[in-house]
């Protein structure tokens, strides 16, 4: 009569295996969550250049069709006010196109007074934004992003 015997793994080799994936894992799970703060500081940076961006576009477009340092520029069918050859606070979200409300919050200022956008799902949205600050005659337009509570 022969023997057979079966082969598998051993209470201690499965216990030595959990042990190194537990240890793993709290090594892990804080880089991924530093990722998601990194990622939001990112898209924050990026919003706030394409705002700068689009400002300076409305600016050269006005500037090439001799409009008049407050009169009206068509940038991709958005009517875009100008505000000393810059777009104010009401139009510069159309300037952008950052229409997508499921990403940001935003609050337009008047003509003179600064426009935000707010990121949504950070920890502190008011500390996790991009705010633009309309040119005055002396200054070009002021954009700040404020990334302290992403």
């Amino acid at each position: 009569m022969k023997a057979t015997h079966e082969r598998g793994f051993t209470l201690i080799e499965l216990v030595v295996v959990i042990t190194i994936l537990g240890i793993l894992a709290a090594f892990a799970v804080p880089r991924f969550i530093a990722l998601d703060t990194q990622a939001r500081t990112a898209t924050v940076n990026g919003l706030a250049g394409s705002v700068k961006s689009a400002a300076a576009l409305a600016r050269g477009l006005a500037m090439a069709t001799n409009q008049a340092a407050s009169g009206t520029v068509s940038m991709e069918g958005q009517s875009i006010t100008l505000n000393n050859y810059y777009p104010d606070s009401a139009t510069i979200a159309s300037a952008v196109n950052s229409d997508n409300t499921n990403d940001w919050t935003f609050s337009a200022g008047t003509a003179t007074t600064v426009s935000t956008w707010q990121k949504k799902g950070a920890p502190t949205p008011a500390s996790c934004e991009v705010t633009y600050l309309p040119a005055t005659a002396s200054a070009p337009p002021v954009v700040q992003a404020v990334v302290g509570g992403c």
